[in-house]
Parts: C-alpha cells; structure tokens; sequence
C-alpha cells in the first residue's frame, strides 16, 4: 500500500511562503501543470505591515492572474500620484502606456493576499496554512536542497516536505535562505515602512498622496529624514497613513519612527481626523530589502522570489509589483527546466534565474542604489524638494523613473531616455 501521507507531501516544487511572490509562482507552476506545494506559516486571513497602494505595474499582474479587481469586488481604482513638499501640491496622473494600465488600485494586505493564494488553489497548487517551515532537508551528497522540515497545524506536528526543487517565498527575515548561506549584502540599500489606519473622511481618493518631505520637529532645529510619507485613502472609511525611510543618514537608527510618525501626522489639518482616537490599529513596521540585497538567487535547487531576494524598488520603495513579477518568472523558469531531460540540462536552465533578474532589473536598481546614496545627503535631498515640483516636466520624468513606468519599444523621449540608461547601467 502507497503512503497517502508521503505523497501528499511531496511534489515537483515547494513554494515556502504565500504571500504574492509565493502565491504567483505557485498560480503560474500549477498553471504549467506541475504539482506544487504552497507552505504558508499563518493562517488567512491575517495582516501585514504595507501602504496598500498598487501601482499600474502591479495592476498588471493583477490581471494576468486573471484577478477580479472591480470596484464590486472591492478594489478602489486611482489615477495616479498627488505630490506634496514645499508648500506645493502637484497632481501627475499615470502615464499613458501600451505595457501597462493607466490606473492603479488599493486593497488593504488583511484579504490581499489571500485572494492571490486562492487563485494558486484554484489554478492546481496545493495550500497548507499554519505549516511553519524550519530547516531545509540536504541531500548530504549533492548539497542539494531536497525538501523542507515543518511544523504542521495548531498542534505544531513535525513534517517533512520533499520536491527536487524549492523556492523561498518567505520575505526579508527568509530563514530558508539563511539556512542555505544565503546572507544579506550590508552594501545594498534598506528601508523600513511604519504605518497604521485611521477612520477619516479622507477615505476616497482619485489619488495616492506622497509627501516628498518628511520632517522631524520634535527637537530644537527640525530635520529632514531621509524618507516620504503616504496617505493611501481605502474607500471603506479609513485611510492607510504611514512613512517610508531609507538607511542612508544617521537618523536611520538612532530615531523611534513610531514616534516620527506621530509627530508628523499632529501637524495635519484636525478635519482630516489623524488622530490617537481614530486610529483603528496599532503603529506598526516592516523592513524593506532593496536592490537585490541577497544573492544568489539560484543556488542548489533554491530559487529566491520576491523579499527574500531584495527585490524591493529601492527608488520608491514598491515591493509588491516585483514580487509578483519576479514569481512569474521564476515559475517560467522552472516549468522549462521540468521539461529537460537530464539533471544537467535542468540545472543549465535553472542557472538562468540569476541572470534573466539581472537583466530585467539590474540596471534600474543599480540607478536606485545611486539615487538612495544622494538623497541621504541633506542637502541634495532639500534640493530636490524644494526645487522638484516647481518644473512639472521634471515631476513627469521622475515618475515614470521612480514608479519604473515606461514601455521597453515605441515609447515618448522620456521612456527612450530611461530604458538606455539603465541598458547602459552596471547589472550588479
């Protein structure tokens, strides 16, 4: 009699993670016809800390999975990015593009992610919730990752996973990488993101607001922190408030950013209700890991997706439209090399992982790496501010570059500037 329970826990690929990178390399491996496992280590629904603000680059991806994002299933559309520094308010909509759409959307992480793991269910892969991964299991001869060990259920029973073939969807902390070498690079950019949820009329919003600087007040002489603040209306009648700040200055570490961002949503317009007694949910924060912080991203049998390969745009900070991205195509990876007909032509096709990220996105982090260094400069970073909106052609240009909006063929001078210069950009 076959072992139900082993095969059961065995499959082509184990995904470790369900959280977009995880979910979208599982939907587009079950939708390749490979038996994939999907480990999530929480059950849904649950919360994760995040602006809730979707780019068009993200929308895309939405609607390659074959998402509902209508407004009936509970999307809130916008048509771009309202920025604010300097006194000075500026409206820039999406631009207008052949490769994506020219809207974006907001959802708030609490279903988000759920919704894209369903669709991995639906589309073939297999969810285990509550399934908290431990160690990898090593194939002693090889030094091959051939599995993972788990805590399975509320009552935490020990399992084994086997697939020939593992992908660490598990965010910054990504212990399956660690456990594999796989350390951070202490030379690429980080970030961390605090934020929290207030009832106020400022629910619906055509527009993702941005204020370009971020100050902090509290002592003596005011500073500006190296960082930007959100506010993301839901539509459901809250707004997601909250700041991003890069590592770049001194105050990275020495500063409470819950405190920062206290501080800097007291001196908003009282009507606007950003206060203790609105706010529905405690002040919290995550970690942002840019520009490909950990590599590589193939190493034997683990493919890195998503946080745990620092696929965060280290220019605004968006990590939800490349890890999707980056799931499929990890996903297409790996259902080409599943069709080879030996250990060494898969793992021919295997090492391309590396290089096809490199070549994606390689030269725009490398350009993002460059920009996070100038802005960590107080100067340039007042500069900027100050002078920035004043010129709204400039503003144009700097959204399709920060936001990474641009068709790659037939696009306007903007785009045509921006695609060479990251083709002629080191792919670090």
């Amino acid at each position: 009699m076959p072992d139900t329970a082993l095969s059961e826990r065995t499959a082509d690929v184990i995904v470790v993670g369900a959280g977009p990178a995880g979910s979208t390399t599982a939907y587009y491996l079950a939708k390749a016809g490979l038996d994939v496992l999907l480990l999530e280590k929480t059950a849904f629904p649950r919360e994760k800390v995040c602006g809730d603000g979707l780019t068009p680059r993200a929308t895309k991806q939405l609607v390659s999975m074959g998402i509902d994002i209508s407004p009936e299933a509970g999307w809130l559309r916008n048509k771009g990015l309202r920025i604010i520094s300097g006194g000075l308010r500026l409206e820039m909509d999406w631009p207008d593009l052949a490769a994506y759409p020219d809207y974006g959307l907001v959802r708030r992480r609490e279903d988000f992610d759920e919704l894209l793991a369903q669709q991995a269910v639906k589309a073939g892969a297999r969810l285990y919730e509550r399934c908290n991964v431990g160690a990898p299991l090593i194939d002693e001869r090889t030094g091959r990752i051939t599995g993972v060990q788990a805590k399975l259920g509320v009552e935490k029973t020990p399992v084994a996973f086997n697939a020939p073939l593992v992908v660490a969807a598990d965010g910054n902390s990504t212990r399956l990488s660690l456990a594999m070498g796989l350390h951070r690079r202490e030379d690429r950019p980080m970030g961390v993101a605090v934020r929290t949820y207030f009832t106020s009329p400022r629910h619906e919003d055509d527009y993702l607001e941005s204020w370009l600087e971020l100050w902090d007040r509290r002592g003596a002489t005011p500073r500006q922190l190296p960082g930007y603040g959100w506010i993301f209306g839901l539509g459901d009648g809250t707004s997601n408030v909250g700041l991003g700040i890069l590592n770049s200055s001194a105050a990275f570490r020495e500063l409470d950013w819950r405190e920062v961002l206290k501080a800097w949503v007291a001196g908003m317009p009282e009507d606007w209700g950003y206060i203790e007694e609105n706010m529905t949910q405690p002040i919290r924060g995550a970690a942002l890991p840019m520009a490909f912080n950990r590599q590589p991203h193939y190493t034997r049998g683990l493919l890195l997706v998503g946080d745990a390969g620092g696929l965060v745009n280290p220019f605004n900070g968006e990590g939800i439209a490349y890890a999707m991205e980056s799931g499929q195509l990890a996903a297409d990876v790996i259902t080409q090399a599943h069709a080879r007909a030996t250990p060494a032509q898969r793992e021919l096709a295997l090492q391309r992982y590396p290089k096809i990220l490199k070549d994606t996105y390689g030269g725009y982090y490398t350009l993002g790496r460059a920009f996070v260094k100038l802005i960590g400069n107080p100067k340039v970073l007042q500069l900027c501010t100050e002078r920035g909106l004043t010129h709204p052609m400039l503003m144009r240009f700097a959204l399709k570059l920060l936001a990474n909006l641009t068709d790659p063929t037939g696009g306007d001078a903007m785009d045509r500037v921006i695609n060479g210069l990251t083709k002629i950009t080191p792919r670090a």
